[in-house]
């Protein structure tokens, strides 16, 4: 029981011993005043016995039901915290044992073993349980001197030109009630020109991304520049402190309406008590007498609230964080997997969309066998299947192809395609051949559409959406027919269709000459 408690039960013994005291002689006088009546000196002798009786009950009740009520509670409250961090720890190391299991998947040696790399880096983190602080901020909001107020000694360069703080530096803090260690990091300052300082900028946002608590250093209001980074770390989950340094520059009128302004800008996604107001390097002055004086860096409020916020929510922010992190890795190894994935359905697509260009060339097809020819073939839709994991049978490919194939006729894309094709063909290719051609090059670029629309049919696990088979179709046919696509496409196709197609009819007629000789 707390030392407070067992005072307070102390001093509330001895009045309600004081007071029974004093009842007692009360009452003892006023039975002997009212001796001549026995039945009201009985009750009053009875009112007495139920008061001290009554207040007996109540203290016996508070020790054996309160007290152990609240011990109850205080036990469920600490199963509960400690149980919170527990779970999420356990979310973090399932996604990172399932990013492993997708690493394998990925072919690029580089990108694979640098996402072990991280693996085993958010790994350690979980291990450790190590508090990261990071401090992030444009180059001279004074980030630096902050970090030297809360560590209370010197640990980097103050009033440095920006760009000094080149990669991040990290230090090791100790907070009294805290067992973990706190890592306080010093990242390179934002919206610093140059190439150069777009790279810093980029690693200060990667250290950003990995802190359990952010220090977003500002030293008047919010730029636009300035608030957007602030709102996306907010919106991926980052507890953030926005701390306005400097305000020994400011009159206090002026330091209560910045704050104000800062508060409404970030209401919804930082509460108001986390915009905090500090100078971590005051500027020096001068005395009457000729000295100058140097203040003392004024950062007690942000020790208090970081103080605050480590101890009740240390335990949450570092499961949150961990369990951020593995779940950003694992989508980075998805989309890893899932453009390695396209590459390959792309060339299966490619592939296909000129052997059919090829077969309709050389043995003209009546319209209608063009439609099924075109849409695409059943083997294209196995083996595009195959890649996404998702082994279908040959009869099931007949399936899907015939689908879309009445699909690419109902919307009129057949019709589309001819016109749009023709009139880039008669652009360059000699008239002549052009009625030769038009059915292969057709041909190959409906066999495209197909092939990249089943792509996003297997991307999304056999699912066409909300929209049905047709709004894929009709998205694909969308981003098929601009002009900076046709002409390339068109290009392809004088070299793999128009020109052998035209070779064979040269050496026709030349066949036909001879003939014609002999």
């Amino acid at each position: 029981m707390p030392l407070s408690r067992i005072v307070t039960l102390i001093v509330g013994l001895i009045l309600i011993l004081g007071l029974s005291l004093w009842l007692i002689d009360s009452l003892s006088r006023l039975y002997w005043q009212l001796s001549y009546s026995p039945l009201l000196g009985n009750l009053l002798l009875m009112l007495l016995v139920v008061l001290i009786g009554a207040l007996i009950a109540a203290f016996v009740y508070y020790v054996l039901v309160i007290q152990k009520s609240e011990k109850r509670s205080q036990r469920k409250r600490r199963v509960t915290a400690a149980e919170i961090p527990a779970v999420k720890s356990e979310a973090a190391s399932s996604t990172l044992q399932a990013v492993r299991q997708q690493v394998s998947i990925i072919q690029d040696e580089v990108q694979r073993q640098a996402l072990l790399s991280r693996s085993r880096e958010i790994e350690a983190n979980l291990a450790r349980g190590e508090i990261q602080v990071v401090v992030f901020g444009t180059g001279s909001a004074g980030k630096t001197s902050l970090v030297n107020g809360v560590m209370g000694r010197m640990v980097g360069r103050v009033d440095a030109p920006m760009g000094t703080t080149q990669v991040g530096e990290t230090y090791c803090l100790r907070l009294k009630g805290l067992e973990r260690k706190i890592l306080i990091t010093d990242t390179p300052g934002i919206l610093e020109a140059g190439v150069a300082g777009t790279e810093r900028e980029q690693l200060a946002r990667e250290l950003a991304t990995e802190a359990d608590l952010l220090l977003f250093v500002v030293d008047n209001d919010l730029r636009r520049s300035e608030y957007e980074p602030l709102r996306s770390l907010a919106e991926i989950g980052k507890r953030s402190l926005l701390i306005l340094n400097k305000i020994d520059m400011y009159t206090e009128e002026d330091k209560e309406a910045i704050l104000a302004r800062l508060r409404q800008r970030v209401r919804g996604f930082i509460a108001a008590n986390d915009v905090v107001a500090i100078a971590a390097n005051p500027e020096a002055a001068q005395l009457e007498n000729g000295e100058i004086y140097q203040p003392e860096p004024d950062i007690l409020p942000l020790l208090r609230r970081m103080a605050a916020i480590l101890r009740a929510e240390g335990e949450d922010l570092v499961a949150d964080n961990i369990l951020l992190q593995s779940m950003r890795l694992g989508e980075e190894a998805r989309k890893l997997i899932d453009a390695q994935r396209r590459r390959q359905a792309d060339k299966i697509v490619e592939r296909f969309q000129w052997i059919g260009a090829g077969v309709v060339s050389v043995t003209p097809l009546p319209m209608v066998d063009l439609l099924a020819t075109a849409a695409v073939n059943a083997q294209m839709v196995v083996e595009i299947g195959k890649i996404y994991g998702c082994e279908l049978n040959l009869e099931r490919g007949r399936e899907l192809a015939l689908s879309l194939a009445k699909t690419l006729a109902s919307l009129g894309i057949v019709k589309g395609a001819i016109q749009l094709l023709s009139t880039a063909l008669q652009l360059n290719v000699a008239t002549f051949i052009v009625g030769r051609a038009i059915q292969g090059v057709t041909a190959a670029y409906l066999t495209r559409i197909a092939g990249k629309s089943f792509i996003e049919y297997f991307r999304h696990d056999q699912d066409w959406g909300d929209g049905g088979m047709t709004e894929v179709v009709q998205r694909q046919f969308q981003i098929n027919r601009r002009d900076e696509f046709v002409k390339a496409f068109i290009q392809q196709a004088i070299a793999r269709v128009v020109k052998p197609l035209q070779d064979k009819v040269e050496a026709l007629e030349e066949n036909q000459d001879l003939k014609t000789k002999d």
